[in-house]
């Protein structure tokens, strides 16, 4: 949702102020710090490494994606080209048609915030949008996971993929409890 960034931005200056918006970045940039610290310190056999990554769709285009959010700050994306460059392989994770139906619930949507009965609708549908995008994401895993390979995968703390994806993919969880709705989970098949 990069291309949002300036509305969302600008809603929460509104709502906040820009010395919150300032604070809310200094946070998130420490986030990402430890993050980082946290995926390095696990010492991955880069080769076997698989990347997935929230919102990157499967469409041939991911590394120029990619690259593109890395010139634009984006400390997510900068991880994952580092770990790019160590050797692991990137993956399209989504479905791109899924993606464009949640783009245009978040823009049609947050017009409809302060009505309560539109908003409930909104946040119906996004739950129901958020379960079909977890099931695509973990039949994306399962499919393009090789045995003996780590998959790790960055994904917003609302989505439930470990919960869909197959016995035979064991889970395990960087970090478990985030502010700002972040999550990280690495996945390994089991051989």
């Amino acid at each position: 949702m990069g291309s949002m960034y300036g509305i969302l931005k600008a809603e929460y200056i509104k709502r906040y102020g820009t010395q919150k918006w300032e604070e809310h970045n200094r946070i998130i940039e420490d986030f990402w710090q430890g993050i980082r610290k946290k995926v390095f310190d696990l010492n991955l056999d880069y080769p076997n490494t698989r990347l997935y990554q929230d919102g990157l769709p499967v469409c041939g285009k991911e590394m120029a994606i990619i690259e593109e959010l890395v010139k634009m700050g984006s400390h997510n994306h900068q991880i994952l080209m580092e770990l790019i460059q160590f050797g692991a392989k990137l993956e399209g994770t989504e479905d791109p048609n899924l993606l464009l139906e949640e783009y245009t619930y978040l823009k049609e949507g947050s017009a409809h915030l302060d009505d309560p009965k539109g908003k409930r609708k909104y946040q119906k549908l996004a739950g129901s949008l958020l379960q079909k995008r977890d099931a695509y994401i973990a039949q994306r895993i399962d499919k393009t996971l090789r045995e003996g390979e780590t998959g790790l995968l960055f994904i917003g703390i609302a989505h439930r993929v470990n919960e869909q994806l197959p016995e035979d993919i064991e889970t395990d969880y960087l970090i478990y409890r985030l502010p700002f709705k972040e999550g990280f989970f690495r996945y390994e098949k089991e051989s």
